[in-house]
């Protein structure tokens, strides 16, 4: 597996990358607010558009508690929009086709799919405090029910 992973009370690594519409996003654009980082391996798929759903429909509750969110995959932005639009989500899909955030947050490398190993995306979330410290770091995060466990975590 990776060793790269990253811990509680580690810097979150930088970022810029440009959004669905090509509009680019920074992580310190969040600084002063907590944000929820997750990664995602594919937009449409349908694992990755529960867990969209899921944080699509918790948006008002996350936000009230004054946390924000992020999806971050390596699909082309053409795609995260076409996804955006046809979900309705409401929070920023970045795209990095280089996968080179993906590695820096340790959500890209090894990891078992139906009992190969292979490479690829990580299904990660990570919650980014105000001062830009990792809060929160979950890694190989199941798709379905995760948002409810990361607010039940959260108490929010």
């Amino acid at each position: 597996m990776t060793d790269n992973r990253l811990a509680p009370g580690d810097r979150a690594p930088d970022f810029t990358l440009p959004d669905a519409d090509g509009n680019e996003v920074s992580l310190a654009d969040y600084r002063g607010r907590k944000v929820i980082v997750y990664f995602y391996p594919a937009a449409s798929t349908p694992g990755c558009t529960k867990q969209a759903c899921d944080f699509r429909d918790s948006l008002a509750e996350l936000n009230e508690a004054g946390l924000d969110v992020v999806g971050i995959s390596p699909d082309k932005p053409a795609k995260l929009e076409k996804f955006r639009e046809s979900e309705g989500l409401n929070f920023p899909l970045l795209s990095d086709p280089e996968k080179t955030t993906l590695t820096a947050w340790g959500a890209f490398g090894e990891k078992k799919m139906y009992g190969k190993v292979v490479q690829g995306v990580i299904r990660s979330t990570f919650l980014v405090g105000e001062d830009g410290q990792i809060e929160v770091a979950q890694y190989n995060v199941r798709a379905t029910g995760h948002v409810a466990k990361l607010r039940r975590d959260l108490s929010v």
